[in-house]
């Protein structure tokens, strides 16, 4: 019998230990990185439109940076960083324009493009 109703507390403790996890799941806090998001498009010939979105109940304050490399494979090449800091409000999109314009006719990339985002503190 003393068998038993060890199998039966651990049966127990076993489903609440299941149960209560997924009950209380509903109440987890959303990270900013469950709530931003990063989009880049190309804006016409020379110039790529990076955009972050802010889905989250606060607003954001976010910073996106790059390298514009002129002339990638010949022996002129330059680089030439960007950075652009962005307050995003909830619910809306901001974006910052990586441009290509001080390449002039030499060839372009654009590479090394990062962001984050943090709460705003006002």
């Amino acid at each position: 019998m003393r068998s038993m109703s060890w199998a039966r507390w651990a049966t127990c403790a076993l489903a609440i230990s299941i149960c209560v996890p997924a009950l209380a799941g509903g109440h987890t806090r959303k990270s900013l990185a469950d709530c931003t998001r990063f989009d880049q498009n190309d804006k016409g010939d020379d110039a790529i439109e990076l955009s972050l979105h802010n889905s989250c109940s606060i607003p954001v304050d976010c910073s996106i940076s790059w390298r514009v490399v002129c002339a990638p494979s010949s022996k002129r090449r330059s680089e030439h960083p960007g950075s652009q800091k962005l307050s995003i409000t909830e619910g809306t999109t901001q974006s910052a324009e990586a441009s290509a314009a001080p390449c002039g006719d030499d060839a372009w990339s654009i590479d090394n493009i990062a962001w984050s985002c943090q709460p705003n503190n006002e």
